[in-house]
This record gives C-alpha cells, sequence and structure tokens, in this order.
C-alpha cells in the first residue's frame, strides 16, 4: 500500500476544507487530485504531507500511521508551483541541498546528482543559476531535488500552473516518462482537466471538500458518478427535459436534465427517424475540429463538436436548418437542481 487516507476532515473556523475522504493510492501509481479552486484538493495534498494535521481522520504511509509524523519522518518529496529554488545556489547545489543537510557521504551526493541531471536532460546547465534557466527548466530542477533523497512519496502541487502552454505540454509527457522510469507513488493537484487526464493513471475528482469519483481517465469520462463530474471533465451539454421535446430523440424522459456531450450528437441536413429539427447559430473554425452552436425549436441551445472532413460535407451555413440525434448510449441523465446548474462550466442554457 502506497498512501491510506481513512475518513480525513480538515476545518477552517466553519469551513470545511476537506471532508470524511477516504483514499487509497497504490505504491508506484501516479494519481491526480482534480478539481476547482476551493476543491480541497491542495488541502489533502498538504495533510498528507504534514504541512497540515487533519481534525479528524488518519494518514498511513507505505503501512505505518504517519498521522503525526513530521515532514522529515514521512520520506516525502515536495514541488510547489513557483519551484521555489535557492536562487544563489546552482543547479548542482540545489539537487544536492537535501542530500548535504541528511548528511549523505561526498561521492555519493556527486554520484547521486549527476544520475538526477542525467534524467532530468540537463547535465550540461549544472553549474547555471535559477535565474539563466527557463521555466520548464527550473520545474525540472525542482523536481530533480525532490526526488534526490529518494523519496517514498513524490507530491506535486499545481506543477506546470505557472508555465506557459506550449511549456506545460512538453512537461506533462516529460513527467509521466520520467515517472515511468523511477516509479515512485507520485500525487500531483491540478485544475486541468486535460493535464490530469494525459498523466495520471487514476483520478480523483473532488467538489466541496469531498471525492465524488475515483477511476482512470477513461472511467471518468465514460462513465461519471454524478453530474458534477460529467460537467467538469470535458464539455457537456444540459438539456432541460421538461418539455418533452427529447421524447422524439429517444433520450431518457424520466430525468429532467439529460447530460450530452457535444462529439456524441449526430447532425444532418435532412430529417431522420427520430431526429429533431434545430438551426444553426453560430460555426467556430477549430482546425481539425468545427464547433457548431445549434438551438432547438424550444430555444435551447446545443454545443456540437464535428470533425473537418464530416463538416464539409455537410457543408452547414448561418441560420441553417439541420436535424440531430444523439448517440443514445452517450447519453446521461440526472436529477439536478437548478442551483447547480448555475455553478456548472461549458453548460447550454436555456435562450428563449
Amino acid at each position: 500500500m502506497g498512501i491510506a487516507i481513512e475518513s480525513v476532515s480538515k476545518y477552517f473556523g466553519n469551513f470545511a476544507a476537506v471532508d470524511q475522504v477516504s483514499l487509497d493510492i497504490k505504491t508506484g501509481s501516479l494519481v491526480a487530485l482534480l478539481g476547482p479552486s476551493g476543491s480541497g484538493k491542495s488541502t489533502l495534498l498538504r495533510i498528507i504531507a504534514g504541512l497540515e494535521l487533519p481534525d479528524h481522520g488518519k494518514i498511513y504511509l507505505t503501512g505505518r500511521d504517519a498521522t503525526y509524523a513530521s515532514v522529515q519522518e514521512r520520506q516525502i518529496g515536495f514541488v510547489f508551483q513557483h519551484y521555489a529554488l535557492f536562487k544563489h545556489l546552482t543547479v548542482r547545489q540545489n539537487i544536492a541541498f537535501g542530500l548535504e543537510i541528511a548528511k549523505w557521504p561526498p561521492d555519493r551526493i556527486k554520484h547521486r546528482v549527476e544520475e538526477l541531471l542525467k534524467l532530468i536532460q540537463l547535465r550540461e546547465l549544472g553549474e547555471r543559476y535559477p535565474s539563466q534557466l527557463s521555466g520548464g527548466q527550473r520545474q525540472r530542477v525542482a523536481l530533480a531535488r525532490a526526488l534526490a533523497t529518494e523519496p517514498n512519496v513524490l507530491l506535486l502541487d499545481e506543477p506546470f500552473g505557472a508555465l506557459d502552454a506550449k511549456v506545460r505540454k512538453e512537461l506533462r509527457n516529460w513527467l509521466r516518462h520520467l515517472h515511468d522510469e523511477v516509479r515512485v507513488t507520485t500525487v500531483f493537484v491540478t485544475h486541468d482537466q486535460e493535464e490530469a487526464m494525459e498523466v495520471a493513471d487514476e483520478l480523483v475528482v473532488m467538489n466541496r471538500g469531498r471525492v465524488e469519483q475515483v477511476g482512470s481517465p477513461a472511467e471518468i469520462y465514460d462513465r461519471p458518478a454524478t453530474p458534477f463530474v460529467m460537467s467538469f471533465i470535458g464539455p457537456v451539454n444540459v438539456l432541460f427535459n421538461h418539455t418533452g421535446l427529447l421524447q422524439n430523440a429517444g433520450l431518457p424522459t424520466d430525468q429532467p436534465h439529460v447530460f450530452l456531450r457535444p462529439h456524441d450528437v449526430v447532425v444532418d441536413t435532412a430529417p431522420r427517424d427520430r431526429t429533431l429539427p434545430a438551426r444553426v447559430e453560430r460555426i467556430i473554425h477549430l482546425g481539425w475540429e468545427v464547433q457548431a452552436e445549434l438551438l432547438l425549436e424550444d430555444g435551447q441551445a446545443l454545443m456540437v463538436h464535428l470533425e473537418r472532413e464530416h463538416f464539409d460535407r455537410l457543408n452547414l451555413e448561418f441560420r441553417q436548418q439541420v436535424y440531430i440525434k444523439a448517440k443514445e448510449e452517450r447519453v446521461f441523465a440526472f436529477d439536478v437542481a437548478d442551483s447547480w446548474l448555475n455553478e456548472g462550466k461549458q453548460l447550454s442554457h436555456d435562450r428563449r
């Protein structure tokens, strides 16, 4: 067992930042704590690290109770969003810092530092200072420093949040390859769904201090357990089912709301069996994909994603009449309060 979290809660005043969270993280896995700001993911990470103490519950690391163990006793490597490198030390000296504090023999320190410089592909930059490195290079040095003392667990708090999109993409690939090589149990916090799904073996989706769902990226995306997970992981349309309009398309009618991914809508220019009429309101070209905003007869907006080749065949135009049908196996129905819908992201809205 890598990390076991048992009924952990953390309060700040009357606010439950983490609320009765239980979670098992396997040895050698790479797990993402994913959720919006204020969901409790960073607080949970800090509790695992020993930077915060839980008000209730237990933390077990590699099978032993570490709830009240010191940061040093936990043998954890921690990487912050803003690198936290020592500006007056070179790359080599930054990586060696923790080893010197731990009183490793000089020869062993030198060997370990060179080993890590090779691992992070910065051997030729060992004598540079942090100010002489790019943001991506500095984050790699921060990761090497965290790995230097051979920790049992590596924790990353929004490790790529301060970097631009291109560098983030490159570092995500690099982190995945690094983990496959070193196999340290790794937990990283992010609010970026694409980042989490690209890097992690398993996602822990959090909301309001609680765990909504745990699973592989494919399980989370294809079989969402709650409306929050459905809306947070990828774009989604929420259609209000109160008019019965959706019955013609074979969609569920026993729930007031139907959740539908934009790429799970079939669009045609002629009516077919069990299709619904709609009007093209907007077309957005995104390179290999085209995004079309449609308006149903009852005033509900529907966002659709079409592959470029399919869009070209349809030859869609503004204000054109089209006919839509959902891929029935990709439709989810939830009974959702209107107050929750108002908090959702990337949802369609009634435009009557």
